[in-house]
């Protein structure tokens, strides 16, 4: 039995590799009810860092502290930084200080930070107190720092050498110090002060002579962020430049630590998934939120658009003396404010993210308006066309046809014109853009193509 056990978890893990996971998941569920620790770490042996954070994240709420404690002093505590932000505050709210202590003491300090940022102040302060005097400096530098800036995801430990060293000094210096980061790629030559002077990556070090000095084989033109400048922005740089690495720097210029492209990886990962559930309305609402976290974070939203769509319903009430007398106009009205509203949202889309990634400004904003309200009114003609047919073999009114497509017309520049000007207005203002320009661009693409639509209609039919 229990070779068929073993074969079957072998099996899994494999298909777990392939990205099937659901029977890991269930075998480690079982054995954990079952209380056999044994068995847990044998379904887990071959997993890696990012694989055990997903099977953690299937896992039940209530499993998840079970299976960390299964796998004992062993577990490779990098899975913190690999989880979801809601399991893993979960985790850091649940686990034992000491546990989170031993925890952060592996990690570097970006992904411990991770770890303790949202702790409560008494717990937190219980951790650092565990810590020595080095781990705890670099965790308290992150956290002098704002959240989503290159401070709090820069790494406190680097490689820092003098000018008028040599080759040879710096491999003894490696191979001799005991706090050096755990992995690096470059090398930062500093003056007394911990300005940055420039950087000597690894391969053109392991190239040279023992001889040469360091000043005569770095590179001057080190790209440095500042520590309270943006991760977007951080990243921003890293796509523009094709970094590996970065030094950051204080108020003052001296170096303070180092952003890793990993770091990046995650960064650009997490705006794009913000920017996709602001457009949503979703807020940072995560699938692993409990009911009342998701119902509160939606329900706001939702609020929001049922006050515009009594606004929009509200224009059509001006008209319901026309709808009474053409039925007609209740059947198509719906189609008009349809074709506005995605129209509206795939100029709003790609507006908000060009807004984003900074390819629209003030610089090309005007020649990005032009081309919206052109590509508006082609489309626009041209389903006013198509519509206005339909509308002729549907109903038998040539007049009908001709006042939807007109409708169809202004509310397709309509919703060019405010997907476009929206987001460039509220970025102008300081607003994220994706936050609230779909309420606005719908709520501006349904009042005028029902305004357009039954306004012509009550003019030329009735």
């Amino acid at each position: 039995m229990l070779e068929a056990t073993e074969t079957d978890a072998t099996t899994v893990r494999q298909d777990y590799e392939a990205g099937v996971d659901t029977a890991l998941v269930r075998l480690v569920s079982d054995a954990l009810g079952a209380l056999d620790h044994e068995r847990v770490r044998k379904y887990v042996a071959d997993l890696r860092a990012p694989d055990l954070a997903d099977l953690i994240e299937h896992l039940a709420a209530k499993e998840r502290i079970s299976f960390v404690q299964a796998l004992g002093p062993e577990i490779d505590y990098a899975f913190f930084s690999e989880l979801d932000e809601a399991v893993r505050d979960q985790l850091s709210d649940e686990l034992p200080n000491d546990f989170l202590a031993r925890a952060v003491t592996e990690l570097e300090s970006d992904n411990a930070a991770y770890v303790l940022e949202n702790l409560e102040p008494g717990d937190r302060q219980e951790v650092l107190d565990q810590l020595n005097n080095t781990d705890r400096s670099a965790l308290l530098r992150n956290f002098e720092y704002p959240d989503e800036t290159a401070g709090r995801i820069m790494q406190s430990d680097f490689v820092t050498v003098a000018p008028f060293w040599n080759v040879g000094q710096v491999i003894d210096y490696m191979r001799d110090a005991e706090d050096l980061p755990y992995t690096f790629s470059a090398i930062y030559v500093v003056d007394p002060t911990y300005r940055v002077l420039g950087s000597l990556e690894l391969s053109r070090l392991l190239r040279s002579q023992r001889a040469v000095n360091v000043e005569d084989i770095m590179s001057s033109e080190t790209q440095t962020v500042l520590a309270t400048e943006d991760q977007e922005e951080v990243a921003r740089q890293f796509e523009r430049y094709d970094l590996i690495s970065a030094a950051v720097v204080d108020e003052n210029q001296r170096l303070v630590g180092v952003v890793t492209v990993d770091d990046v990886v995650e960064v650009i990962k997490e705006e794009a998934d913000e920017d996709i559930r602001l457009l949503g309305g979703v807020g940072d609402e995560s699938v692993f939120d409990n009911v009342f976290q998701t119902t509160k974070s939606r329900f706001i939203w939702l609020l929001v658009n049922l006050g515009t769509a009594i606004l929009a319903s509200s224009v059509i009430k001006l008209f319901d003396a026309s709808i009474e007398q053409m039925v007609a106009l209740a059947v198509l009205m719906p189609i008009v404010a349809s074709m506005g509203g995605n129209a509206g949202t795939q100029t709003m889309t790609v507006a908000v993210r060009a807004i984003a990634t900074r390819e629209l400004g003030p610089v090309n904003a005007a020649r990005v308006v032009l081309r919206e309200t052109s590509v508006g009114l082609i489309n626009g003609a041209l389903f006013a066309v198509i519509l206005g047919l339909i509308t002729l073999f549907w109903f038998g009114s040539g007049a009908l046809g001709a006042v939807i497509a007109a409708a169809m017309i202004f509310n397709h520049l309509a919703a060019a014109l405010a997907g476009i000007l929206i987001p460039l207005s509220l970025d102008r203002l300081g607003y994220d853009p994706a936050i609230a320009s779909s309420v606005f661009v719908t709520t501006v693409t349904d009042i005028i193509g029902f305004f357009c639509f039954l306004g012509l209609a009550t003019i030329w039919l009735l």
